[in-house]
């Protein structure tokens, strides 16, 4: 945790978004996440000056100790004029925790370097667009980030899990969202074990002494938030390919019949996303058992779920979420967390529209329904819009209601104000033109709005981007003579919102543009209405106190 900043109020706060996001099979795993991530060290601000084009991490795993050996390649290219620059890696602590670096070369010339506590800056004279690779060596017992345990079965494993910048605790890189680039890993580890990662595997071959050196290669641009290793006895399923997608489940081997029978969902759920949103931008995807601290992390193209995932009954719901994120998060990324919703919330609304198209509209409202009162029930205890420009390195508070429920809400809000039709053109256009890059908020605006032809400024600006919610006060009464019923809406709220409010009457919908501070309706009504039911498809983002007078 950033000096300055309370452990003890940060880890409430996280309880607390715990129970208002996560189911509770998802919370215990979770927990162990809040301590580690609070307190990992700082990653740079996105270098200035260089661009990581490609990193090749060869890694020495053994099962004496927890320390590793790593041979870091990192190519770059220069975006401007320097004569050194920084790289992300925690380096070893008063607990002997982190990674020290003993050589760093380029074209085998030796570097000078210096390593403070989370970064080591490499001294080398370089003009923009030049490209260069530099050799980093370096060994340690990670801090944090590639988690070195045991799973139930005490058997020793070996998990990356990066999330948000994690990853300079085991691996030397430029650990933002916005620096994407390909990856290699090559581990040699006892032969024992199996290693998953990213991308396809090139190689596995025998070494001397019990080892076996395994290479995965990724060809698609990833943030270091996903670049990992996955290292353990697994039982390994091929469940099939969807449109020409090899699907795999990793598991450990005391849980594979059950973990290959629940995880078999995953090749349903792939489909719904490459029809409605675009190609898988990977080779594979496999679905990995894995001793991550989330409930599921959604590492490209290798998704790591908790150790009791195999067993719960919200895997599906799980699944979709992770898998979403393989769109929106891996392949089109945010620029920077404050953007975090386009992650989170995209996830979070694509499951729900997944689970909308299998099981029905009424999944939908009773989801939203809950949804929304997790997002009010936040805003009592962080004020903040969905944008949150005000964290700065704790991104763990970024786990919460706004980013996840209320960023869904929104793009639900967005496809009722667009219609089907062009809410699936513009997420399918937007994912078409930042696949392999990063987007914030505004990117997603524009495309939007050039896909509908709609201004769409104030809704993000009310929706993402302004704290709080519409707080309506709504009161009606039946007028005989003339056969209406006279609605009168106050926005009782700070600040306004334009929005549209839909009223059913006994059964009749009738939508009602709400503007003003007051606003009144005359809606026709034969006879005095035995029903009145405010956001009866439950299309609105808001709090509602009704009173028939």
């Amino acid at each position: 945790m950033q000096k300055g900043v309370n452990p003890g109020i940060f880890i409430n706060f996280t309880f607390y978004l715990f129970r208002m996001i996560f189911t509770p099979s998802i919370r215990k795993a979770l927990t162990v996440a809040l301590v580690s991530a609070a307190l990992a060290a700082k990653a740079q601000v996105p270098g200035a000056s260089i661009d990581v084009q490609h990193y090749t991490f060869a890694l020495q795993l053994n099962d004496d100790n927890n320390n590793i050996k790593g041979q870091a390649t990192v190519d770059i290219k220069f975006i401007k004029d320097a004569t050194s620059f920084n790289l992300d890696l925690v380096k070893r602590n008063a607990s002997d925790k982190g990674m020290l670096v003993s050589e760093i070369t380029e074209k085998g010339k030796k570097l000078k370097f210096e390593q403070d506590s989370a970064t080591v800056k490499i001294y080398d004279a370089a003009r923009a667009t030049n490209r260069r690779s530099y050799v980093i060596t370096y060994e340690g017992i990670p801090a944090d980030g590639l988690i070195i345990s045991t799973n139930n079965y005490k058997h020793r494993t070996f998990f990356g899990d990066n999330w948000p910048n994690r990853a300079h605790n085991w691996l030397p890189c430029v650990d933002a969202p916005v620096d994407k680039a390909t990856v290699d890993f090559i581990v040699t580890a006892p032969d024992h074990y199996q290693v998953v990662s990213n991308g396809l595997k090139l190689e596995e071959m025998a070494q001397p002494n019990h080892l076996k050196l395994t290479h995965w290669q990724e060809n698609a641009v990833l943030p270091t938030k996903v670049m990992v290793i996955g290292v353990a006895d697994f039982a390994i399923e091929h469940t099939g390919d969807v449109k020409g997608i090899p699907v795999y489940t990793y598991v450990f081997p005391e849980n594979k019949d059950q973990g290959f029978k629940n995880y078999f969902i995953a090749k349903d759920i792939l489909p719904f996303y490459i029809s409605k949103v675009g190609p898988f931008a990977y080779e594979k995807l496999a679905n990995v058992q894995s001793k991550t601290i989330f409930g599921g992390m959604e590492n490209a193209s290798a998704i790591f779920y908790f150790e009791e995932s195999y067993k719960t009954p919200d895997i599906e719901e799980l699944m979709a979420h992770e898998i979403a994120h393989q769109w929106f998060g891996d392949a089109a990324s945010e620029k920077s967390f404050a953007h975090l919703w386009l992650s989170e919330g995209f996830a979070t609304y694509m499951t729900h529209l997944y689970l909308e198209n299998k099981y029905g509209p009424d999944t939908l409202k009773k989801r939203l329904t809950a949804e929304r009162e997790k997002v009010i029930g936040f805003e009592k205890e962080r004020f903040t819009p969905v944008v949150d420009t005000v964290v700065k390195g704790q991104y763990m508070q970024l786990l919460n209601a706004n980013s996840y429920q209320k960023g869904g809400w929104a793009l639900h809000m967005l496809r009722r104000k667009l219609g089907d039709a062009l809410f699936w053109k513009g997420v399918s256009n937007y994912y078409a033109k930042y696949n392999g890059g990063n987007a914030n908020t505004d990117d997603l605006r524009r495309i939007m709005e050039q896909t509908s032809g709609q201004d769409l400024k104030v809704f993000f600006k009310q929706w993402l981007r302004t704290a709080g919610h519409p707080d309506l006060g709504i009161s009606w009464t039946y007028d005989a003579a003339k056969a209406v019923v006279n609605v009168t809406v106050d926005q009782k709220q700070t600040g306004l919102y334009d929005l549209t409010l839909q009223i059913a009457i006994d059964g009749q919908l009738h939508n009602i543009s709400i503007k003003n501070k007051t606003t009144t309706v005359l809606l026709p009504s034969k006879t005095k209405p035995e029903s009145v039911v405010i956001d009866p498809d439950v299309n609105l983002l808001a709090s509602f106190d009704v009173v028939a007078k």
